[in-house]
């Protein structure tokens, strides 16, 4: 949600940090629309007090017997009454339409995020790990020898229909193992705190980190109105709408593992081999709630984290900032780390980890009150994968894989897998 008020002060650059999004112009519409809502609120007001001015009169003309002017007086009363509902309605209605307004425009973008219409703008920063030499041409993650008994998706279709997956025996293991894997990092070593947390919720809490109104189709909504979240950063950041927290409670860290639901709206004809691209995945989301002095180096901060789960499990990876054209709605700035998938001969995004601003703070109210005292200030929120654990798991068996069909298991999951170090050829564990 954007700031009425920036907006009239500085409609310019409001317009500007559209069109760097490749948008036309809005400001001219939105501040009509303010200044009729504000005229009705001022004529109501107007009417409000014509109307308590008559009501005293009303009285003292009754006493002096000035039937005419007590008739005039009682009328205009009763005028001002039906005027003032109305021009309350009025102002109720173009609130709600200026909120609805606002509420489907993107964020901005930061001063430093590259201009840029699509992916092909964006700009790598950093590069991790070389690409493994094989001595064979490698395999995508479901025509590995060894885990082909692992990855059921004839039965997930039948259960469910496309873009599913039933996993199995050592690599249903190897999937939990990096999940737990990731959870005990950041909660042991990054610092922050686990949550586990509903996967359906409301509506305005879909709102609150803007996944409504605009995006519904690329979510599941129940017949009740509850909404399967497409990832945790949904119930993660609104752990603080509608909250004013103290300044020395900031930052506040989550991270959670939860099951994810997407549509996948758009998207029909990509990704459809394998599990790179599905209904239903998992994930560990980071999640942080800043003071806004200090977002920008969260930001960096949560980045490391994700970076360093990769590392650990050996996987190569490079890092790139995400053009104006290419970030997600609510995002002002966004970095991508992309996982070195061998089976494709190409990176493959991982991770996502962007800062919001106050944007979803304004949605959800969610507020701070400074170390000074003063009136209370929007935080700042920030989310990231870290990381999408089917991914990883895609990741970790191309990079893995032998010759001979059999997966070796990065040392960092080892004692995740009970001393297993391997998939056998089989789909055994070893």
């Amino acid at each position: 949600m954007h700031d009425i008020r920036a907006i009239r002060d500085t409609p310019a650059a409001f317009d500007a940090g559209l069109a760097r999004r490749g948008l036309a112009p809005q400001s001219a519409a939105i501040l009509a629309l303010d200044e009729a809502r504000r005229a009705c609120i001022l004529a109501a007001e107007t009417a409000q007090a014509e109307r308590n001015a008559a009501s005293k009169d009303v009285g003292a003309a009754k006493a002096r017997g000035d039937d005419a002017e007590f008739e005039r007086l009682r009328a205009l009363v009763s005028e001002k009454k039906d005027e003032i509902a109305r021009l309350e309605d009025e102002a109720k209605e173009k609130d709600a339409a200026l909120a609805d307004m606002l509420a489907t425009i993107p964020n901005l973008p930061a001063a430093d995020v590259p201009d840029g219409a699509d992916e092909a703008a964006n700009v790598e920063i950093n590069r991790w790990g070389s690409p493994r030499a094989f001595a064979f041409t490698p395999r995508e993650h479901f025509d590995i020898a060894g885990v082909k008994p692992g990855l059921d998706f004839e039965t997930a279709a039948k259960l469910s229909g496309a873009r599913f997956v039933v996993m199995q025996g050592a690599v249903a293991r190897l999937h939990r193992a990096l999940a737990q894997f990731m959870l005990d990092v950041h909660t042991l070593e990054n610092g922050l705190t686990e949550v586990n947390g509903p996967v359906l919720v409301r509506a305005e809490t879909m709102f609150g980190t803007g996944q409504l109104p605009k995006f519904g189709e690329d979510s599941y909504e129940t017949t009740n109105g509850w909404w399967l979240i497409p990832t945790s950063e949904v119930s993660l950041t609104n752990i603080v709408a509608g909250e004013i927290l103290d300044a020395t409670e900031l930052p506040r860290r989550y991270t959670a593992h939860s099951l994810c639901f997407r549509s996948e709206a758009g998207s029909a004809g990509r990704d459809t081999a394998g599990m790179l691209r599905q209904h239903q995945f998992e994930k560990v989301e980071m999640v942080s709630i800043t003071h806004p002095d200090h977002s920008d180096d969260e930001q960096k901060r949560m980045l490391g984290c994700a970076e360093g789960i990769l590392e650990r499990l050996e996987i190569p990876y490079r890092t790139i900032v995400l053009c104006t054209g290419d970030m997600g709605f609510g995002a002002r700035r966004t970095f991508d780390i992309e996982a070195w998938l061998p089976g494709q001969n190409c990176y493959r995004e991982i991770s996502s980890v962007s800062t919001c601003g106050d944007f979803q703070a304004r949605r959800m109210n969610a507020r701070f009150r400074p170390a000074g005292g003063g009136k209370p200030e929007f935080v700042h929120t920030l989310n990231g994968s870290g990381l999408a654990v089917g991914r990883c798991l895609i990741a970790v068996l191309e990079n893995g894989q032998q010759a001979d069909g059999s997966v070796l298991i990065p040392q960092a999951l080892h004692a995740y897998m009970g001393g297993k170090t391997m998939i056998t050829p089989e789909g055994q564990l070893a």
